[in-house]
């Protein structure tokens, strides 16, 4: 196994995982747009963050999901191999889909429903990286706990906001 970490995870993996996790996240900024005249009428409930917050926690979080899926992928069995990759992909283009449903389409409702079809998709992508590799399966931890909270929050939301 190629390694340059002492964890044995191969190079090739972490520049995949990271190049495709880089992908995600600049869609997602390139569609986020909190200014927008839309976003700043919505009804927000208290305990949103202030939109600085969201750069400050997804930078980390990224990156754990670049290094988790690598450390999985570079110790997941042949058998296991092409599943968790695909688990990984099926994330990555949920997890990026969700800012222009909510921002560009402006519809809070269908962003909900994409969320809760993230969370599915965080459920097996944790599981299925927990059996590859412990540390990277608790390692998306965060991550998941972060997209429920999203989830609570778009769906306060569309509560708050029944025409939007």
């Amino acid at each position: 196994m190629v390694s340059g970490h002492g964890d044995g995870m191969k190079k090739s993996s972490l520049v995949k995982t990271s190049l495709a996790t880089a992908v995600t996240a600049v869609a997602g900024s390139l569609a986020t747009d909190p200014k927008s005249r839309w976003y700043r009428r919505l009804d927000k409930p208290s305990w949103q963050p202030p939109p600085p917050a969201y750069g400050a926690v997804w930078t980390p979080l990224y990156v754990l999901i670049a290094y988790a899926g690598a450390r999985a992928l570079s110790r997941a069995g042949e058998a296991e191999r092409p599943a968790l990759a695909r688990a990984l992909g099926v994330n990555l283009a949920l997890n990026a889909a969700w800012t222009p449903l909510f921002f560009k389409l402006r519809r809070p409702r269908a962003a909900l429903a994409e969320l809760v079809a993230l969370n599915v998709s965080n459920a097996a992508l944790t599981r299925r990286t927990l059996r590859a590799d412990r540390t990277a399966g608790l390692l998306l931890l965060p991550y998941a706990g972060w997209t429920l909270f999203a989830t609570a929050l778009n769906a306060a939301i569309v509560r708050r906001n029944p025409r939007a």
